[in-house]
């Protein structure tokens, strides 16, 4: 697994001290929209040990041509986008530890 990510360590700004502790890392990313959607893909191809991906909403077919986490069938079985996300993300990098969270994010949360 260490080819995986062979280019990041070879990068000076990272190299292997850096890819160990991004496997130790951890990130929460609130809302699967546009934006959380690239940031979670981001990580999990990254290598960041943790992802947790929190949003209440479900797919919708409006959402496919900007959210790249979601796909017909998501939105045909009308799927919650945190359930959806966890496992196309489990998908990509089967050693990342994926949680996503089907709940509403507040400030009392």
């Amino acid at each position: 697994m260490r080819e995986r990510y062979a280019r990041q360590e070879r990068f000076a700004g990272i190299g292997p001290d850096g890819q160990a502790r991004l496997a130790q890392g951890r990130a929460l990313i609130v809302g699967c929209g546009a934006l959380g959607c690239t940031l979670a893909d981001m990580l999990v191809r990254a290598g960041v040990g943790l992802v947790r991906v929190v949003d209440r909403d479900f797919v919708e077919w409006s959402n496919l041509n900007r959210q790249i986490l979601f796909d017909e069938a998501d939105a045909q079985e009308h799927r919650p986008k945190a359930r959806a996300a966890e496992q196309r993300l489990r998908a990509i990098n089967s050693t990342v530890k994926v949680e996503g969270i089907i709940a509403d994010v507040a400030p009392d949360t």
